[in-house]
Formats: C-alpha cells, structure tokens, sequence
C-alpha cells in the first residue's frame, strides 16, 4: 500500500467534496443465485480478494478521507471469515458501519459478536413475503426460514435492522405483505427497489420486467403507506426507470458522495461502472484512495456538465438528476455520455418505452440463476 496522504492534500479540491459513504464489496462468493444480481457477469475469485490487512488499511484511508458510512457487501459478506476483524476495524476508525447481508452464514452468536465490535447497522434482503417465492427468486431452499431467524437475533442484540427488498414482475404484487413482515421484524426501515438491469438482471429482463400497472399501483401503495406507517417505519423507494418520466439521479451524481472498493480493490465511482469499457480504474493498492477519488480519470469523467449533450447541460433538471445513470445510457443508448433514455425528453425514450411494454408483458420465462464459480478460486 502507498502511505496515506496529508490531511491537507486531502481537503476538497476544485470543488469537489469528499465522500459520505463507501461500498466495500468484502466478496463476491454467495449463497445466493438471484437472477436480478447487479453484480458484474465475470465474478472475482477468492485469490483475487484484498486481504484483511489491505481492507483494514482501506478503511483507515476512507476515514482519513472524510467517509462517515461504510456499506460491508459482496457478494455475502459472512463468506469472509475476518468479517469480525474487519468491523471491528472499521469501527475503530470512526466508521459508522452497516453491514449488507443475505443473512446466509450468519448464526446467532456472529451476529452478538458483531454487535461487540461495533457493528451499527445490519440490512438484511429479502426476495418474497413466503418462504416459497422468496426461495425461488434467491435459488436456496430453506434462504427465507433463516432470514427470520436472524432479523430476530439481530433485534435481540439492539442492531438496528433495514430490510431490503428488490422488486419486479414476479413478487411486486407482494409489496404489501413484504412491508407487513418487515414490520413484523422489528425493522426502522425498508428498501423497496424495484429491480435494476445491470449485470445479471439484464439475462432476465422479461422475466423481471414490471408491468406499467403494477408500477402505478406500487407508486400508489408507496405514498398511502408511508402516511399510514409514519412514525413506525421508514419506507425508502426507488421506482422504476423504464417507467419513469425522468431518471434518477445515480448515486447522488458521478463522483459526488459515494465511492464503492471491489474484492480486488478496484474503486470505482458506482457499482456497475465497469460496464464502461472507456473508462480505466485505479486500484487502491497501488495508489492511495484520496488520489483516485480527487485526480483519477475514470471519477473525473462524468463530475460536473463538461460532458454532457447540450440536452442535458442546457436543462433545468442537470442539478437534479445529473444527466442519469451512465452504466444506464451505454446500456441503451450505446453511449455512456448521452441523455439517459429515462429521460422523457431523449430521442430514444420512445423506444425504450415500447421494449420495456414488451418485455413486461411477456410470460415470464424460467430464471436464468447465477451462481460464484470457484474454478480458480
């Protein structure tokens, strides 16, 4: 590792602020074979992933850097044994530390050891309201008993519990129930996102695709649940793209708040941004994190409107939106410096609209499950 910079080199440089949150992806080993995984299709392998000393020192960088949450994912986190080691870590460097889970690997005593270590928060996901579709949609049977059982151990402990839950064609409609059980659980809050179509997910478009109704009636259900559970729960809800009038502003803006690590230690202004194959990312063992997230090319490409058409740089929603989502653009439009096709004023909006109708209202074909290959490993 290259020796941590100054406090001083480090201040916001050309208007750029440093960053609130990082997504350490600790793996990408998981039990799970979700066909909406955003994950990239070619999977690092146990060798390639930093050790405990190079995630320890990361950490140590990311504080030093102005980080205040540190996102523990994968991947399963609980498939890395120092997982303990590295909470602990984190928390010692002053991170507030959340720990992103399928709840796979995890036992009872983990989950107190980790509330020892200063674990903070826990999300913990879901892929139904019943045992019977949520271990569908995951592809591991017996996934869903033992999500309960550690909400549970987790709300013993005092950890605060987020359920998440990643909607689309097939369990939108369990909306409901989803939020009943996340209440049940003694959540603070709940993550409705509806699927996104990076990585896997795009394997399973039509299988995941949401009808418009459905969208408009979870739209609905949104608003009246957040009136009627206010105070109880905190819903949190990223809509549709492919049925939005406008895009979403991707992690609050390209280089703006958020960095994520990979296994390997690629860092990386999003978690689907290899999907840009312009763009060449540092890795931060071999180049400190505050050089990268400040001077490197890949996290200057997209920061302010230098780049964009003159669609986006001369609209009144730029500072909203920040142009959409790249990975979004390349994937639809071919080209990850145009007008995401979100966006109802982009020539190819019409298009994307007509795909998205077709897709969404094709009989769901089988999923196409994903799995962590260990060859190599």
């Amino acid at each position: 590792m290259n020796q941590h910079v100054s406090a001083e080199t480090i201040k916001s440089r050309a208007g750029v602020p440093a960053p609130i949150a990082m997504l350490a992806e600790l793996t990408h080993r998981c039990p799970l074979a979700c066909p909406y995984c955003s994950n990239p299709l070619e999977l690092e392998t146990v060798r390639s992933e930093l050790t405990t000393e190079q995630w320890i020192d990361v950490f140590s960088q990311a504080a030093e850097l102005g980080v205040l949450h540190l996102h523990l994912s994968g991947g399963e986190p609980a498939a890395r044994r120092d997982l303990l080691d590295l909470t602990a870590a984190a928390a010692s460097s002053g991170l507030y530390t959340n720990l992103i889970t399928s709840g796979i690997g995890l036992t009872e005593r983990r989950i107190g050891d980790l509330a020892d270590a200063g674990l903070d928060h826990l999300q913990l996901s879901i892929q139904g309201a019943t045992p019977e579709l949520a271990d569908r949609v995951g592809g591991y049977k017996g996934g869903y008993d033992r999500k309960i059982a550690v909400a549970e151990w987790t709300h013993a402990v005092g950890v605060p519990l987020t359920v998440n839950a990643v909607c689309h064609k097939q369990n939108m409609d369990q909306m409901g129930d989803m939020l009943d059980l996340a209440v049940k659980l003694g959540a603070r809050r709940i993550e409705i996102a509806t699927v996104q179509f990076h990585g896997w997910a795009e394997k399973n478009r039509a299988a995941l695709m949401p009808t418009r109704e459905q969208v408009l009636r979870a739209n609905t259900f949104v608003d009246e649940a957040r009136k009627r559970l206010e105070g109880v729960i905190v819903i949190d809800y990223v809509p549709a793209d492919h049925h939005s009038s406008y895009p979403k502003a991707c992690m609050g803006g390209w280089g703006r708040t958020g960095l994520n690590v990979t296994p390997s230690g690629r860092v990386l202004p999003c978690h689907a941004a290899e999907s840009i194959p312009s763009l060449t990312f540092d890795n931060v063992v071999d180049r400190p994190l505050s050089d990268i997230w400040y001077k490197s090319s890949a996290f200057n490409a997209y920061r302010g409107d230098d780049w964009m058409p003159d669609l986006c740089r001369t609209c009144d929603r730029k500072a909203i939106d920040f142009g959409g989502c790249r990975c979004q653009a390349l994937a639809l439009a071919g080209d990850a410096a145009a007008t995401d096709p979100v966006c109802v004023r982009s020539p190819l909006r019409q298009a994307l609209v007509e795909q998205a109708e077709i897709d969404s209202h094709t009989k769901p074909p089988a999923f196409v499950y994903r799995g962590f290959k260990q060859s190599g490993a």
